[in-house]
């Protein structure tokens, strides 16, 4: 039986896991509500860990109720490369009854699909009838110049859900972005795309199983993906053209890490003991390192070093070592609010539009913070520490570590 649509005003709230005494001792400022009729930047900083399940998987509504409750905010149901072909109008089926199954469902993450065609856009939403209220958008596989405007011409027209309008995500992942001859002209093409879709496009998302793929690579669990260079330089490229904040660029979100259980190494694990052994937390770094965690731990700082927001993730586990690494240090917020020279009691957008340069010390006196150069991290982090949290000064990443995964 369809239920009514859910009311205006429907929110995700990161780490639901924790108690109230739990974000107390943790954060200087804990994770806000972000409202997904909100806006565009701040809902694209709340993805997080995106956590792809297969359209067919059994209980499906239960597989994405289950990831809520344990800490994931968003979540891509798979029509593509994960159904075989002969089970695809078995997995439009599931999306259809999973998405009403969530109608009117107010602790249910952000819900996207990923497509095959963009035909399937519309079988989607005829299929999911009043269960679209359910539904935050698209994601958009090997994207390109070639058929994305059909892709977002048809989101552009679907109605706009009772949370705020259908969104799209599309995917970088095609040879033509891949190949050196081609790749210029294409990611010209592609930003062209999505300006004239701007308020539709929520973030871009980086394919990296895809990309490694043409070069018939897949990367080893000791390596980032930053190791494997014809892959990195894509990436580079991707946010060279269209990560850019001068008004013309998006949130570019991080590539899959695609390994969760131990394996023979050859390299050592690459998180140190000190910091664990300060903390009596030696176990739980032994545990991250069985799961290859440690090298996804460095993948995702990376990720941000090279400007990307949030990840795709394909097992559970990985989710909250994701959101847990997306916190905001008491040191970086600080630091965030002098350069847009706001105060910590200023409303989210107060202060923003100083454009006078300067040079100030950090009120952590080790490090020198200038307001030009600046300006674009500090707001990315205070977006970030809407979603995420501050952390307290004496809290660091490893205790939010402990406090969430594998809850």
């Amino acid at each position: 039986m369809r239920r009514p649509a859910a009311a205006v005003g429907r929110s995700v709230t990161h780490f639901p896991m924790l108690t109230d005494d739990e974000r107390h001792r943790l954060f200087h400022r804990p994770p806000r509500p972000i409202p997904l009729a909100g806006s565009r930047d701040q809902v694209a900083a709340a993805l997080g860990a995106t956590l792809y399940i297969p359209s067919v998987r059994p209980d499906l509504t239960g597989s994405v109720m289950r990831a809520a409750r344990a800490g994931t905010a968003s979540v891509v149901l798979d029509l593509e490369d994960a159904v075989p072909d002969d089970q695809v109008d078995a997995g439009l089926a599931a999306v259809g009854a999973t998405l009403d199954d969530l109608s009117g469902t107010d602790a249910a993450p952000m819900v996207f699909v990923r497509v095959r065609s963009a035909e399937q856009i519309d079988a989607v939403l005829d299929g999911a009838g009043v269960g679209t209220d359910a539904l935050s958008g698209f994601a958009l596989p090997k994207f390109g110049v070639a058929d994305g405007a059909d892709h977002l011409d048809r989101i552009a027209a679907a109605l706009p859900t009772p949370h705020g309008p259908l969104y799209a995500m599309p995917i970088i992942e095609s040879p033509r972005v891949v190949h050196p001859d081609t790749r210029a002209e294409e990611l010209a093409g592609i930003a062209e795309l999505l300006d004239e879709h701007r308020d539709r496009v929520l973030a871009v998302r980086i394919g990296a199983t895809d990309l490694s793929g043409t070069f018939g690579i897949r990367r080893d669990p000791d390596l980032t993906i930053y190791d494997v260079h014809p892959v990195a330089s894509v990436i580079a490229a991707v946010v060279t053209r269209l990560g850019r904040h001068d008004g013309t660029g998006f949130t570019i979100t991080g590539p899959v890490w695609e390994y969760y259980n131990a394996h023979e190494r050859m390299f050592r694990p690459l998180l140190r003991n000190t910091p664990f052994e300060e903390l009596d937390a030696v176990r739980f770094r032994r545990h991250l390192v069985s799961r290859d965690l440690d090298g996804m731990l460095r993948e995702i700082v990376l990720d941000r070093a090279n400007g990307l927001l949030g990840k795709t993730v394909i097992h559970p586990t990985h989710v909250n070592v994701v959101n847990a690494t997306s916190t905001v240090s008491h040191e970086e917020y600080v630091d965030a609010l002098a350069v847009l020279g706001r105060d910590e009691d200023d409303a989210p957008g107060d202060g923003d539009g100083v454009t006078e340069g300067g040079v100030l010390a950090s009120t952590y006196r080790n490090k020198m913070n200038e307001r030009r150069p600046h300006r674009n991290w500090a707001i990315r982090t205070l977006l970030r520490a809407e979603a995420f949290g501050v952390t307290r000064p004496e809290v660091g990443i490893i205790e939010v570590l402990t406090a969430v995964v594998d809850r």
